[in-house]
């Protein structure tokens, strides 16, 4: 359980360093990451209006992780123990990012890059368009609080990042299929139990 807490954690860090904006439309993905070419499976994404899913596609381990954007929650499923977790987002920085999430200008993405505290003192500048797998992006160049850079390319028709390299990782989106998301995508399932983070359990 706590393994694939930690792989998907990484995929959600990954993002947040990556990307600038919030989707607008609605849509799936596959998230291909460049150093598992190869791979039969890929985690996916899942975008509904304020909601995000990644799933974890380790057979070892699968599960999802879900972002809240309206409420500013985090919510991990983990269907081998039939168990959740939910995680506030207390921290500043962690309201920070929620917000950043929700920057809605594409061709002026830098300043909200630049407020995240691991990009204090770094820099960030806009390169110009690109296209990617067909589809029309606006590259962006951008360095962190350690100086390491990072280039994203944000598609503004869905206003998020649809390639990212950087010193943490690189990847891009693949088989993006725009369209209304299923809600049940973003809900607990029935029969699940809640895991206290205290070291109790609730029952849903």
């Amino acid at each position: 359980m706590l393994g694939w807490t930690f792989r998907i954690s990484c995929v959600l860090v990954l993002t947040l360093s990556a990307s600038f904006v919030l989707a607008q439309a609605e849509f799936s993905a596959e998230i291909m990451d460049s150093h598992k070419q190869g791979t039969t499976t890929q985690p996916k994404i899942y975008f509904s209006k304020d909601k995000i899913r990644f799933d974890s596609c380790d057979a070892n381990s699968p599960g999802a992780f879900i972002m809240n954007l309206s409420n500013q929650t985090m919510t991990i499923l983990m269907p081998q123990q039939h168990m959740y977790m939910e995680m506030p987002a207390d921290a500043q920085e962690q309201r920070n990012m929620f917000s950043f999430f929700k920057t809605s200008d594409v061709e002026n993405a830098c300043g909200d890059w630049l407020k995240l505290a691991t990009n204090k003192g770094g820099s960030c500048h806009k390169l110009g368009s690109e296209s990617v797998n067909g589809r029309s992006t606006v590259k962006y160049e951008g360095t962190n609080s350690k100086g390491e850079a990072s280039q994203v390319w944000l598609d503004p028709k869905l206003r998020f990042p649809v390639k990212w390299q950087g010193a943490s990782g690189s990847g891009e989106l693949r088989n993006i299929q725009e369209g209304t998301q299923p809600a049940s995508l973003f809900a607990i399932p029935d029969g699940y139990t809640k895991m206290d983070m205290g070291g109790g359990m609730a029952r849903h």
